[in-house]
């Protein structure tokens, strides 16, 4: 912001993401403990815009006590944030330099957010939460490298052909295949808008919330969706992500 508190025109919107963000943790309250401290695993925090603005929505403006672990493998931005936390005098704010896949909680983790994380970074952070038995978790996936190459049938040439089309497409598969992997081990998952395309080409949210019978049936296993675009490969074989490769013996009906 500028000295008198209003958002620059460069930032609003990172403004706006932001703000959307914080909708979602509205939603999803209900679904969190409703007594005690929140623990929350911010994973690939960057320069926490999220983090911050989520410790004071949940503090200041819902009066919870809160938890808050950022990661970041970046050691510039986690000293950063680690200044700017001390300086607002923040409680129940961590940052800490590392690998997603590295990091182990001392207790339980109410929710796992991941803004942007690129690429697999997205696949360890749900991987995470999923053995964490976290039960939010809200992820806006990045960059996405692994199926495209995969993406091979003729009966599709006409669109593979077109480098934008092909990552888009490819994105597409591999976020259905990440939310019905979600909801092959316990959780409720959707994939919603999250913001208009005009302010980020990054747009869409996987929303998940641990279910609690653990007798449920998901509405549709990775296997199923994955039959539904066997086309996209002349070989006729199994996409994979690494979102499943990590989750490995908790689906064992997939191996294979």
């Amino acid at each position: 912001m500028t000295a008198d508190g209003t958002v620059r025109a460069k930032q609003q919107h990172k403004f706006r993401q932001i703000n959307r963000y914080l909708e979602f943790i509205d939603d999803v309250l209900p679904d969190l403990p409703p007594e005690g401290p929140l623990s929350i695993v911010d994973c690939g925090c960057g320069k926490s815009g999220l983090t911050f603005a989520l410790h004071h929505h949940l503090t200041v403006n819902h009066g919870r006590e809160v938890r808050a672990v950022g990661l970041d493998r970046e050691s510039q931005v986690i000293d950063r944030c680690r200044n700017l936390s001390r300086r607002l005098e923040l409680s129940g704010l961590t940052f800490l330099q590392g690998d997603i896949a590295d990091y182990q909680p001392a207790g339980r983790v109410d929710m796992v957010v991941s803004l942007h994380a690129c690429d697999t970074a997205t696949d360890a952070a749900l991987a995470q939460a999923v053995r964490w038995e976290a039960d939010v978790i809200l992820a806006v996936p990045c960059c996405q490298h692994e199926v495209a190459p995969q993406l091979t049938a003729n009966a599709l040439a006409g669109l593979l052909r077109f480098g934008l089309l092909k990552e888009r497409f490819a994105a597409d598969i591999t976020d259905a295949l990440r939310a019905n992997l979600l909801e092959a081990v316990g959780y409720k998952s959707q994939i919603v808008e999250f913001i208009e395309l005009e302010h980020t080409p990054k747009n869409l949210l996987i929303r998940a919330v641990k279910r609690r019978l653990r007798n449920h049936r998901p509405a549709a296993c990775p296997h199923e969706v994955d039959r539904t675009i066997r086309t996209t490969q002349t070989n006729g074989g199994h996409h994979h992500v690494a979102l499943e490769r990590a989750l490995g013996d908790r689906l064992p009906s997939m191996n294979g």
